[in-house]
């Protein structure tokens, strides 16, 4: 399964896993040494601790939650020029800093 895009999940500024675009849908894969770390913690608890990949047709509701909604959605996709249907697109620009515990990266850092 190829990924067209992948972001790359932190929790607490701390890598936690991939989330890949793919012909299928999406997948959602917790790193191995994040696993294995004793501060590890579930990303949201629909998404718990796991060594299997999670799968899904459509982007895990918790990261489209991340999005943000109405006039700032706006604003984001002016300014990157990203179709508001482009909801991974939106997701690598507009979760960098996000509320809370969870950052999305465009790069492994």
């Amino acid at each position: 399964m190829d990924a067209f895009r992948t972001a790359y999940v932190y929790v607490r500024n701390v890598f936690a896993g991939e989330l890949c675009e793919t012909d299928e849908g999406y997948s959602f894969t917790y790193d191995q040494r994040y696993l294995s770390s004793e501060n590890a913690s579930a990303v949201s608890l629909t998404l718990p601790l796991c060594e299997k990949a999670y799968t899904s047709k459509t982007l895990f509701p918790f990261f489209d939650g991340l999005i943000p909604e109405g006039w700032l959605l706006g604003v984001v996709s002016r300014n990157w020029k990203i179709d508001t249907k482009d909801r991974f697109g939106l997701l690598l620009v507009a979760c960098k800093d996000g509320i809370g515990n969870v950052s999305i990266r465009e790069e492994y850092i």
